[in-house]
């Protein structure tokens, strides 16, 4: 019979990948919670979402074989306790906050590896006196103590950056701290952890290494394995991505380097059975490598990048340790031996959207384009500004994954699809 695969947020440019998956035709996938519910929510009413869910589970007819997710918070911290709530066995909710409280996660990172943590400082932000719990010189960075894809987060050069990012993160925190401070709350937490709830923000030093990645892996029955990396390039403002690049480019030294650290550091977090992306920077002049961050899933923006090379989505990986397999992936059945995530963005402030590439349009394109995935953020009528999940520099309207021989294959396919791409924007720079 086939299995039920309940998925978080599944929305249509992803089921068309978990499509790809081995033995994609025994399995029912279904949708647990809509898109509008869990992704880019204005916020997240986090007892009303599980008490939904634990309704739908409840009275579903057949048998609740997997629930598994990839998209961030809130997703990844209600997976244990859904999974509880449908009998289903469950790596610890403590686990997953090892991972994704960044001032914890930092403390188990130092435990294991100081020698590749930046320095430090936790703060809150509605303090008397924010600023004098830091102790770092400028430049940092600050970010909420949960949050992603950069939100909240700011390159501070002075006080008057500090102090001009500061309203801003006490008018949006609460969107991500209040549901997170409602799982948290009911953890197991050391008492050195227990007071730094999602309120807080962490400020760290700036890691000025030129190479980025990230490292897909799991850990299955406690061992963690590591599949595939991804190199991470960035705009010139240092804080927005340009594109996602697989298979990295880097050196098998410093990959092999990387993996040590990763077995080290996610048998620290306890996460089991589960997957997981580590990222780190890696300065090409002096060797040195340093640990930015993990997420206890699998990165969704590489999906397409595992498809176009390896010929099945990495959901493959996610969905069989969900039914408690031991995933046998990648596969190596790609079409193309490199695949790039372009991020399209727009950096000339807020605007509204006039126009933007239709169906036809799209398909005419991939008719003369061959290997590419189109992912518009953004309708027509629409104000970007109105996207939550938006970096504090750029807005992001678009994503082009693309596969390609070489580089120049890539390039030349990208500039191609945005000659064929209409987008329209009025700025509203003079309206405000």
């Amino acid at each position: 019979m086939k299995k039920n695969v309940f998925v978080i947020a599944l929305g249509d440019f992803n089921l068309r990948l978990l499509q790809t998956i081995a033995d994609a035709d025994q399995y029912h996938f279904h949708c647990l919670y809509s898109t509008k519910e869990i992704v880019a929510a204005p916020e997240y009413d986090m007892a009303a979402l599980l008490r939904k869910a634990g309704r739908e589970l409840q009275s579903f007819s057949g048998s609740v074989d997997a629930i598994v997710g990839y998209w961030d918070f809130p997703a990844t911290l209600m997976l244990p306790t859904l999974r509880r709530m449908a009998g289903l066995p469950t790596t610890s909710t403590e686990s997953i906050l090892r991972c994704e409280h960044k001032y914890w996660s930092r403390v188990v990172q130092q435990k294991v590896v100081p020698d590749l943590i930046p320095r430090f400082s936790i703060f809150d932000p509605f303090a008397n006196d924010p600023f004098g719990a830091i102790d770092l010189a400028f430049p940092f960075w600050i970010k909420p103590v949960k949050a992603h894809s950069s939100i909240l987060g700011f390159r501070i050069e002075s006080k008057e950056d500090f102090e001009a990012a500061l309203p801003k993160i006490r008018k949006k925190i609460f969107r991500f701290s209040e549901p997170f401070n409602f799982l948290f709350k009911h953890a197991e937490v050391p008492d050195e952890i227990s007071g730094v709830c999602g309120n807080h923000c962490l400020a760290e030093e700036i890691i000025s290494a030129e190479n980025q990645c990230t490292l897909e892996g799991y850990i299955f029955n406690g061992v963690p394995r590591v599949y595939g990396v991804v190199d991470s390039l960035r705009e010139k403002n240092r804080s927005s991505f340009s594109r996602y690049h697989y298979p990295s480019r880097l050196p098998e030294a410093v990959l092999r380097r990387m993996m040590k650290v990763t077995d080290r550091v996610m048998r620290e977090t306890g996460l089991n059975n589960e997957p997981f992306n580590i990222e780190f920077f890696h300065d090409p002049e002096s060797g040195d490598l340093t640990l930015l961050e993990i997420n206890p899933r699998i990165s969704k923006s590489h999906c397409p990048l595992f498809y176009l090379v390896e010929g099945a989505s990495h959901q493959e990986v996610m969905v069989n340790l969900g039914l408690g397999r031991h995933p046998k992936y990648p596969r190596r059945e790609g079409d193309y031996p490199m695949a790039t995530k372009f991020m399209i963005r727009r950096y000339e402030g807020d605007a509204r959207v006039l126009r933007v590439p239709t169906q036809n349009e799209i398909e005419a394109m991939q008719r003369e384009v061959d290997g590419v995935m189109v992912k518009l953020w953004v309708g027509e009528g629409d104000r970007l500004s109105d996207y939550e999940d938006q970096d504090s520099y750029s807005f992001e309207y678009a994503n082009l994954f693309i596969g390609g021989k070489s580089e120049e294959d890539l390039q030349e396919k990208y500039a191609r699809c945005m000659e064929l791409l209409p987008f329209e924007f009025e700025s509203l720079a003079d309206q405000e």
